[in-house]
């Protein structure tokens, strides 16, 4: 994993929620991740666009519907760090 594209995708701060929401649910759609930051599907889709390309998250399709969850693939101090962002996280934003 390089570190710049870790450092620079947890840099914003709704890519930062998003994290936060697949830490505390494990996998969501872009659908609900729109309801949840109450956001629209292209900004939602472009920051887990970043995700991707950072390394941090890994999409499944379903039909239409596209669900992100945390690439397992990851190294133990960029879980590390990813597991302390629900705690700061707005708690009306983990549903």
């Amino acid at each position: 994993m390089n570190t710049q594209l870790m450092c620079d995708a947890v840099a914003d701060a709704t890519r930062r929620r998003i994290l936060a929401l697949l830490v505390d649910q494990d996998e969501l759609c872009v659908c609900e991740l729109t309801v949840a930051l109450d956001d629209i599907q292209p900004k939602i889709s472009r920051h887990l666009c970043v995700l991707k390309d950072a390394g941090i998250v890994v999409p499944r399709r379903e039909g239409t519907r596209m669900f992100y969850r945390l690439a397992t693939s990851l190294p133990a101090w960029a879980d590390a760090l990813l597991q302390t962002l629900p705690a700061g996280a707005v708690p009306a934003l983990l549903v």
